[in-house]
């Protein structure tokens, strides 16, 4: 087991949208605060952390645009980032589309998905409206 050392130190990302907090520009990453973190086990080949951050870097990824319910797991995508000399992007996290009893729509819920808010006519300003609350920051 690996534990934490100097490359967690002065760890930050960009962040383009708001955290739930409404964390902009500069944000420090602690990823100390989530204890240990299994990345590997041998039943399960990778992670989701380790996956999307080596998956991000093969793909030449410069932005990543999620959910704010992934925003804490930020910190940890850039301890990975620095452990394995991957570039960092930078980050734009997004209020969650809620059905009308408040779940997040997803795909794991089999929720409707962006094609068939398309085919019923929303438009990207609908679509922007479902998930940023007024007074977020635009979109450019």
């Amino acid at each position: 087991m690996a534990r934490l050392g100097p490359q967690a130190a002065g760890l930050s990302w960009e962040e383009r949208g708001a955290g739930p907090a409404g964390q902009t520009g500069t944000v420090p990453a602690r990823p100390e605060a989530w204890g240990d973190v299994v990345i590997a086990r041998k039943d399960v080949p990778a992670s989701y952390h380790l996956a999307v951050v080596v998956d991000d870097a093969a793909q030449g990824i410069t932005e990543v645009v999620r959910g704010r319910d992934l925003f804490a797991a930020t910190a940890i995508h850039r301890l990975l980032q620095a452990l394995l000399g991957l570039p960092a992007p930078a980050y734009r996290h997004h209020g969650l589309i809620l059905d009308a009893v408040g779940q997040k729509l997803s795909k794991s819920t089999r929720a409707t998905g962006l094609r068939e808010l398309r085919a019923a006519g929303a438009t990207p300003a609908d679509i922007r409206r479902l998930i940023e609350p007024t007074g977020a920051p635009a979109h450019p």
